[in-house]
This record gives structure tokens, sequence and C-alpha cells, in this order.
């Protein structure tokens, strides 16, 4: 628990709205992407960070609540297949990395719809399910510091989630350690139980082994058949 997590006077802040959410996903260029999986998936490795995208992405879209899922990214091939999905792709601004490709994302959601709540996504989510995101979003707190919220990936040191009410910095921070610095900059820690597939995201051949034991969806289970 954080200092965050509770107000002086013992209770939680009220949740946010559950509808209208406008999703930020950040994707580096296929080539780059996922190189922890190298030793793991060979040459499928740009095929499998697609396919781990392809799935989050439906499954967001497929979300309560969510009214559109934005993806930032400069890799061609990546950005056409996720636009065919349905989502707004939005190019991505070359050498800043991921935390500058979720601010550029957040700040072209505001700009297009300032009043909807706002959350950056993994975008390597392959056993995401709807119904367990719409929990995760429905426990966003409206009030606090900032009014910002963030889930915990599955081994607890990283972010799968961060989201703010409308009017609210997005404020950023993923990488190795954004738990603590999430924290620390004073966003709520949701810690809702039983919402592995939001927690599940994919770095490693064990994540991945993890996430196929969730349930991983069709284009996550298409390229993991390739990898036989």
């Amino acid at each position: 628990m954080t200092q965050d997590t509770v107000r002086p006077d013992g209770t939680l802040p009220p949740p946010a709205p559950t509808g209208g959410w406008s999703l930020v996903l950040p994707l580096k260029p296929l080539g780059l992407a996922k190189s922890r999986l190298a030793r793991f998936a060979g040459p499928h490795r740009a095929d499998l960070a697609l396919s781990f995208a392809l799935d989050t992405v439906t499954a967001a879209l497929a979300c309560p609540g969510v009214s559109r899922v934005l993806v930032v990214t400069g890799d061609a091939l990546a950005g056409e297949r996720l636009a065919a999905l349905g989502a707004v792709v939005v190019a991505d601004e070359p050498g800043g990395g991921l935390n500058a490709a979720l601010t550029h994302g957040a700040a072209y959601a505001r700009r297009t719809r300032p009043d909807a709540p706002l959350a950056a996504l993994s975008a390597d989510l392959p056993a995401l399910r709807p119904a367990e995101l719409a929990r995760v979003l429905a426990a966003v707190p409206t009030g606090g510091p900032g009014g910002r919220a963030f889930l915990a990936d599955s081994p607890g040191l990283g972010t799968t989630l961060l989201a703010c009410a409308p009017g609210a910095r997005l404020a950023p921070a993923f990488g190795e350690g954004s738990r603590a610095r999430h924290a620390a900059g004073g966003a709520h820690e949701i810690t809702l139980p039983d919402v592995p597939s939001v927690r599940r995201d994919v770095d490693t051949g064990e994540d991945f082994v993890q996430a196929l034991a969730l349930g991983v969806g069709p284009y996550t289970a298409a390229a993991a058949a390739a990898l036989v």
C-alpha cells in the first residue's frame, strides 16, 4: 500500500467513470521489439511482438467502457495491421523512447478528446481479457493527488497500466522498477485480485510460457505454433 492508497479519513477515492476511455499503447519498430525474446523465439521474435500487440488491441477494443485504442508506433506494417483492427495509429516521434512515445500519444488523445479518461497500457499482454481490463479501469479513482492510478505487472516490479482522470497529467515513468516510481510520483496503486491477464506482460521466454498458461489470443496462438 502506498501513502496515496487511502484518503486521510481512511476512505478510497470514488472510482472513475467506466465509459469513454482512451487507451494509449506504445509499440517499437518490430525489428527492435522484444529483444529479450531473441534466444527463445529466434527469427520469429518480430512476429511474436506483432501478435502480442494484435491480441492486446483486439481485447482492449472489446473492453466495456473503452471507446478507442491509440497505438503509438513508427512501424508501417504494425500500423497497417493494427489500424485494420480499429486502432487509431499515431506516428511515433523518433528517438524519444517509451515514455516519450506515451507522452506523445497522451497529448494526441487529450487534444482530440479532452474530457475522456486516459490510460497507458502495455502492448505485450497477449492473454488480455476484456472483462478483467474493465475491472481495472473501473477501479481508477477520480480523486487523490493528480487523479492517477497504476497496476503492477505480475512480478510486482513494473507497470502494465497507468491511468488518469480527465484533466490530469499521465506522467508515465515506465521501464525497470516503474512500480516504485509511479507510487513515489503520487499515483494510487490498484490492488485488485484476479486480474492476471492485465498483469502478465511478456518480455522473456518464461513470461511467454506463463501467458500461454493463461490462454492467449488467436494471433499469439498462431505465432506460438510456428515456434514448434
